[in-house]
């Protein structure tokens, strides 16, 4: 098979390096890509945006499979361009994507579907969003409705701190993504992520995990786009986990068939989980980053199987290898993340790193310039192993980190630490 990725980031280098353990991968084209994916796969240079593009550039290069990465690509319909060409592809139309695209398009879902999750509402101006605000006071969770890059989500603890979410989303810091704000109850209890895969109205799980979301150790500081994952998440044990897919899962995916716009994919389920009970906070229409980056670890070559299996409606009849291990990610950012920070800095160190099958720096944010590697995003390099123990993962993790020579690098050194507790 003739494979495309679309996407640049760590999340892709993870889904490149599983795909390619696969004999069934002949060919592996990775578009845009960045240095440590250009080290495995072929890189072209495409608006993965523009679904004509992708159309064209896929039947140039006689592609069998698209693996869809980010959510953006999914959002402007590039999957629908893709398969009325005649491609098989992984990701979920642009009328399902919207589960991603549409703070306010998910809750009515959950309504719909009696899904539980956080009482909500939604406002277009700011005095009738601020007037709910003082009846409901906070802690509270501010929303833009839109794609906004996984920065369109405050969590105010106070309540001056929601109004200026307010005027600061509806104001139009994150653009259009927050002409709507949806507001929320504040939940309470401990974050986890499920993955199912989808084709429609049957569904798969394929793993569990957590990730670390604030950039300062304990948990503390601004959120982030993630510094850090480990799977399996041990808070959503099997109990949980059979509450989350009876509960939320399938009745969505039920209320998406409902409406003529199945659900076909991988879905992302965010959930707050308090005295085993689970509730829905978000979905995503793609894989976590980097979460991503732990399941395909955990999974390895299966991982093009199962996807493929997802894509061609066939999961009914597929199941899930799994070995009785761990696996663990930590992210090297730049420093300043996620406020403003330098870009070009060298990175040393990379070429010298002993990766193998349970050991793998994969990239973010890199590209290459005179024969050196340089930092060229805010989240940059994803330091992931695996292990029989979560201990074993990280202690791998960590030693992948302390091998690279990138003073300009920061990281956690704690994550993993409410399992390793």
């Amino acid at each position: 098979m003739n494979i495309l990725i679309l996407g640049s980031g760590g999340r892709e280098h993870s889904l490149a390096w599983a795909v390619l353990q696969n004999p069934k991968c002949d060919r592996l084209i990775v578009a845009p890509g960045n240095a440590g994916i250009a080290a495995i796969a072929d890189c072209a240079s495409l608006d993965i945006n523009d679904g004509t593009a992708v159309v064209e550039f896929a039947e140039c290069e006689a592609i069998d499979f698209v693996i869809i990465g980010p959510e953006a690509p999914l959002a402007a319909g590039v999957a629908d361009d893709l398969r009325a060409a005649g491609f098989t592809t992984f990701g979920p139309s642009k009328a399902a994507a919207k589960l991603e695209a549409s703070k306010r398009f998910t809750k009515e879902i959950c309504d719909a579907a009696n899904a539980p999750t956080a009482a909500w509402a939604r406002f277009t101006e700011a005095g009738p969003a601020k007037a709910y605000l003082q009846k409901v006071g906070a802690p509270i969770v501010v929303k833009a409705d839109g794609l906004a890059a996984g920065k369109g989500v405050i969590v105010a603890m106070e309540l001056g701190e929601a109004e200026a979410a307010v005027d600061d989303m509806l104001g139009g810091a994150f653009g259009s993504a927050g002409a709507e704000v949806v507001i929320e109850d504040f939940m309470d209890g401990e974050e986890a992520s499920y993955f199912v895969l989808c084709d429609g109205l049957d569904a798969l799980p394929i793993g569990t995990a957590q990730d670390h979301k604030r950039i300062g150790e304990g948990d503390t500081g601004p959120n982030t786009g993630g510094m850090g994952a480990y799977s399996p998440a041990p808070v959503l044990n099997d109990v949980v986990a059979k509450r989350a897919m009876d509960e939320i899962v399938r009745p969505t995916l039920a209320e998406m068939v409902r409406r003529g716009t199945p659900y076909q994919g991988v879905l992302y389920v965010g959930l707050m989980i308090k005295d085993g009970a689970p509730r829905l906070v978000e979905y995503n229409v793609r894989f976590g980053d980097p979460e991503c980056q732990v399941l395909m670890m955990r999974l390895g070559a299966q991982a093009l199987d199962l996807m493929q299996a997802a894509a061609e409606g066939r999961l009914a009849e597929t199941q899930v290898n799994w070995a009785d291990d761990h696996a663990m990610t930590v992210v090297m950012a730049a420093s300043g993340y996620p406020g403003a920070y330098d870009k070009g800095s060298r990175i040393g160190g990379l070429d010298t790193l002993l990766e193998t099958s349970s050991q793998m720096m994969f990239h973010a944010g890199t590209s290459e310039s005179n024969g050196g590697i340089i930092a060229t995003g805010g989240r940059v390099l994803n330091a992931t192993a695996h292990g029989a123990s979560l201990q074993e993962a990280r202690d791998a993790a960590y030693a992948l980190i302390d091998s690279v020579d990138w003073p300009d690098g920061i990281c956690r050194r704690d994550i993993g630490w409410r399992a390793l507790k």
